[in-house]
């Protein structure tokens, strides 16, 4: 199956992008969902990383506090953490 040429990212040759693609194609929806598992939990780490880098001032619940404004926001923060002052992410 060809990859349309719109689909490719501005930063990839077409030619790698057909590579990888069909890499995935290969892997299969149990090798694609590990791949999509291990990039979340990279993601996850990076931006806990960013936090810890930005405040090193702050304790584990701080972090975690900082990391979920992040990715739930401050109304369900709040709304998960009744009580505790939003920390800055």
């Amino acid at each position: 199956m060809a990859v349309p040429l719109s689909a490719v990212p501005l930063d990839t040759d077409p030619a790698a992008y057909r590579v990888q693609i069909d890499a995935y194609r290969r892997m299969g929806a149990r090798g694609r969902a590990e791949v999509v598992f291990r990039l979340n939990d990279l993601a996850r780490a990076m931006a806990v990383a960013g936090v810890k880098s930005r405040h090193p001032e702050y304790d584990e619940e701080q972090v975690h506090l900082a990391y979920a404004r992040l990715v739930l926001g401050d109304e369900w923060v709040l709304t998960v953490w009744p009580g505790r002052a939003l920390v800055a992410s």
